[in-house]
């Protein structure tokens, strides 16, 4: 585990075991989820704010079912 600081999204609800959970780094922002805080997603700032704008504006599209 890092020694960042971690925030919780707003929309985990509760403060229960099941949230995602984001640290800002030297190099750029670490993800994990904090059922399992050892398992560390790490990317630059910009890769993820293009993920995030991506889906705030529809581009990815559920398969139909």
């Amino acid at each position: 585990m890092t020694g960042n600081e971690w925030q919780r999204s707003s929309f985990c609800g509760g403060g229960g075991n099941n949230c995602v959970e984001v640290a800002a780094t030297t190099n750029g922002v670490e993800l994990r989820e904090s059922d399992i805080p050892d398992e560390v997603l790490a990317t630059a700032r910009t890769v993820l704010f293009s993920l995030i704008r991506s889906v705030k504006a529809g581009t990815f599209q559920h398969p139909p079912s």
